[in-house]
Parts: C-alpha cells; sequence; structure tokens
C-alpha cells in the first residue's frame, strides 16, 4: 500500500504563491506519473498538472505559465509551485501517484489540502 501525504496549503491573497508537497511512501517499486488535481465546491475534480518519471509535464490550460510541476525521484515527492494565484484557483488540491509497489500496480491519491485566494 501506498501512501500519499500533502503539505503547503493554506489562504493567500490574489497574486500570491504557495508551494504544495507531496510525499509518497510505502513498498514502492517505481512511480510512473504524479500529479495534482483539484477539485472546487460544486465542480468536478480536475487535472492541474501531472508529470513523468522521466520529467515530462502538462498542464492545464487555465495554470500554464502560472503553476509549475516538479519532483524528486529519490524522495518520491512531487511539488507544485503556485504563483500569480487568482480566486479561481481556491479548491482543495489532490495528489495522485501511479506506479508499482511490490509486483503490483497501484494508484493512489493524498487526502488532499485547501488552497484558498481570497483577499
Amino acid at each position: 500500500q501506498v501512501q500519499l501525504v500533502e503539505s503547503g496549503g493554506g489562504l493567500v491573497q490574489p497574486g500570491g504563491s504557495l508551494r504544495l508537497s507531496c510525499a509518497a511512501s510505502g513498498s514502492i517499486f517505481s512511480i510512473n506519473a504524479m500529479g495534482w488535481y483539484r477539485q472546487a465546491p460544486g465542480k468536478q475534480r480536475e487535472l492541474v498538472a501531472a508529470i513523468t518519471s522521466g520529467g515530462s509535464t502538462k498542464y492545464a490550460d487555465s495554470v500554464k505559465d502560472r503553476f509549475t510541476i516538479s519532483r524528486d525521484n529519490a524522495k518520491n515527492t512531487v511539488y507544485l509551485q503556485m504563483n500569480s494565484l487568482k480566486p479561481e484557483d481556491t479548491a482543495v488540491y489532490y495528489c495522485n501517484a501511479e506506479g508499482v509497489a511490490g509486483v503490483r500496480g497501484f494508484e493512489s491519491w493524498g487526502q488532499g489540502t485547501q488552497v484558498t485566494v481570497s483577499s
């Protein structure tokens, strides 16, 4: 079983920055993709950004040029640097990881961290 623990959420003013972190632990053999999703009240969960073990990234159009995803493979940790935050970025942010644990594939989710952008 693979556990994901997120940190770094909070309250920030419009135009501000936050950095989210997500650390994976457990019987991990390899992690292929890690990503961040978010869910605002009354809306579906959506992909924010994802990164492969090789460093390839993809972003939602709404966050391109403002958010940057990165990962430390040695620490099984993924980060999301969020700049120029807008009120519409307010949501619960979830970490996701897919890979191999033991001899089986896995997909795990974090518990979520609240990001609120408000003056």
